[in-house]
């Protein structure tokens, strides 16, 4: 494959990439955009492995085996309630992935550099280990926060915002030590030392964030990621590289925005520290000091749910790991064929990642034009007669516009409890995420259906079925 047919390859490529995302944009189209995604990775990988590479084909061979031995296994088995940790970590293989070819680069001793292109050379190295680094200790440490092997309360040291101004400035001093000892044949010391504060950077900036924030932090090391793809580009002279990792990086940049933007905050105070600095736990003593709960069983659900004209029904994480959305579904149709008027309010932060109350929904075949966003449907609870909450806290929870101490004060909240009656499937009476206790379990029309989720939501559609 001549280099002109190469390079063709990877025009096709870079433009069904820029499609994929645009299909992505949408519930709709995002089918059809998984697809242009995986055609472009196929162009490129074949352009790659018959134009660029010539030799070791047995490694080459080697590891596409294995990784795509591990990525089949990981499609078939991962559950939707593990698809978060599992983006995570898959972020931190890119970083490490940049930091691998960055030293690779570095220690190539086939490269012939000179001059002002040696030391652009030896800066591209540079910052694309940074990037790689950071994204792959603070993808690591998210993974554990999104699992549960680590808490989600944010860990804040004394002066972290001095601590964190410090490694930047002597990442950067390190890196000219780097540039002037790379241009008299060392800079491998410098190097190795910025891997280290990279490393104690990211896992920093990860654990200084709370639990109701960490769809930002996947959406953040999305967008690191692809620039740290894009950084490995400039270090091969990979055009298709670089050009894939703005695109990832750049998106995952906006969508951060998005977020932040739609839960009222501002991106610099997410990385400074995150919500939830109480631990979480039970109701216990809070729920007496704010009243009494008033529970339900299924069959009253059904009943106020068939009675009703309008239903709203706000789906959280307690939902995915339930795995009750085709149940959901179920109840929707059975409703709607009632003549009931049901929709779904999705939070921006719903869930563990960026849509996942979508991607779930999408599943379970839910119509995409009953499934709106929060700004779309936050003025319609006056008029609900039924709010179904399934799984959800802190996005559904008063506090947020009632109590300025609160640490989820000011995120916009899907105010259910403006409706007529609001019912609040969970486990128990354990707080959120973020660790805060809800109100909204204690307001007069409240109703509390406790239990897992699926099979409660089971009951409700065998008496709506009756």
């Amino acid at each position: 494959m001549t280099i002109g047919m190469v390079q063709a390859a990877y025009i096709i490529a870079t433009i069904l990439f820029i499609l994929a995302l645009g299909g992505l944009s949408n519930q709709e189209t995002a089918r059809r955009g998984n697809l242009y995604g995986m055609a472009g990775m196929g162009i490129a990988l074949a352009a790659t492995v018959f134009g660029i590479v010539d030799g070791n084909y047995i490694l080459l061979i080697l590891g596409l085996g294995a990784g795509a031995a591990i990525g089949i296994k990981l499609a078939r088995t991962v559950q939707m309630t593990q698809m978060p940790e599992l983006v995570a970590i898959l972020h931190s293989l890119v970083g490490l992935a940049a930091v691998f070819v960055g030293y690779a680069t570095f220690l190539d001793p086939s490269a012939k550099f000179y001059g002002v292109e040696k030391t652009i050379h030896d800066i591209e190295i540079y910052v694309g280990v940074l990037i790689g680094a950071l994204t792959f200790s603070g993808s690591v440490i998210a993974f554990g926060k999104l699992s549960g092997r680590i808490g989600g309360n944010p860990v804040l040291l004394p002066a972290r915002h001095w601590l964190n101004l410090g490694l930047g400035l002597i990442a950067i001093w390190l890196g000219t030590l780097f540039v002037e000892g790379s241009a008299a044949g060392g800079g491998f010391f410098p190097l190795f030392l910025m891997t280290i504060i990279a490393l104690a950077f990211g896992v920093h900036m990860v654990v200084a964030i709370g639990g109701a924030d960490m769809p930002v932090v996947v959406s953040m090391l999305n967008s690191y990621s692809g620039w740290a793809a894009s950084a490995t580009g400039f270090m091969l002279s990979n055009d298709l590289l670089i050009v894939t990792g703005a695109l990832v990086g750049s998106s995952g940049a906006i969508l951060s925005y998005i977020m932040c933007r739609a839960m009222n905050r501002k991106f610099l105070n997410v990385i400074a520290g995150g919500f939830g600095t109480t631990t979480g736990g039970g109701g216990g003593g809070e729920a007496g000091e704010q009243g009494e709960v008033v529970a339900v069983q299924a069959e009253e659900v059904s009943e106020m749910l068939a009675g009703a004209k309008n239903v709203v029904i706000v789906p959280g994480y307690g939902m995915a790991v339930a795995q009750a959305q085709h149940t959901v579904n179920e109840i929707t149709r059975t409703l709607r064929d009632k003549g009931v008027n049901v929709r779904f309010a999705i939070h921006p932060v719903a869930g563990r990642m960026p849509g996942h109350m979508n991607v779930l929904l999408a599943e379970a075949r839910v119509p995409y034009d009953i499934v709106l966003e929060m700004d779309e449907i936050k003025d319609d609870f006056p008029e609900t007669d039924v709010s179904v909450v399934i799984g959800a806290n802190d996005i559904v929870n008063p506090s947020a516009q009632d109590e300025p101490d609160s640490p989820i004060a000011g995120m916009p909240v899907l105010e259910v409890w403006k409706g007529s009656t609001t019912i609040v499937l969970k486990r128990s009476m354990a707080t959120g995420y973020a660790g805060v206790q809800n109100p909204l379990f204690f307001k007069d029309n409240t109703r509390m259906l406790f239990g897992d989720a699926k099979q409660t939501l089971d009951a409700v559609l065998r008496a709506l079925q009756q």
